[in-house]
């Protein structure tokens, strides 16, 4: 079955990655459909962080030139873009204390967050656990 996005929602680098590696079928289609679903609803979100981690990835373990790369991150303009600043890193070193969360996974929540994001797409944190109104969900269980 496939979901259709209707809320507003944050996707995190692994998502985008495996839309990208064909070495598991099942996790790229389901992650291919969840991103054009987005796409198509204007629902989708991603800040810079999940853009150069993306990048970074790609080049170091799919091989991917920079040209390549900079192509499939063209991708990303169908996505809201939340721009990382301080009072981001701010709200993400609370979230740190608050929540047990390392630095990077809480720079993603804060970003989700900010931008009222009801859920976050990711296998990173416990599917089902919440931060306020933002609820995470594994889009490969």
């Amino acid at each position: 079955m496939r979901h259709i996005c209707v809320a507003r929602s944050f996707v995190d680098t692994n998502v985008f990655f495996y839309a990208v590696d064909a070495r598991d079928p099942a996790k790229q289609k389901r992650a291919t459909d969840l991103i054009a679903d987005l796409a198509r609803s204007g629902e989708g979100v991603v800040s810079t962080q999940v853009i150069q981690e993306f990048a970074n990835v790609g080049m170091k373990k799919l091989d991917f030139t920079p040209e390549e790369t900079l192509m499939l991150s063209e991708g990303f303009a169908d996505h809201k873009i939340v721009q990382l600043d301080l009072a981001l890193i701010g709200s993400a070193l609370r979230l740190m204390t608050g929540a047990s969360l390392s630095f990077w996974d809480a720079c993603i929540v804060a970003a989700a967050v900010q931008a009222g994001c009801k859920i976050l797409y990711t296998e990173d944190l416990s599917s089902g656990q919440r931060f306020g109104d933002l609820r995470v969900s594994n889009p490969f269980l």
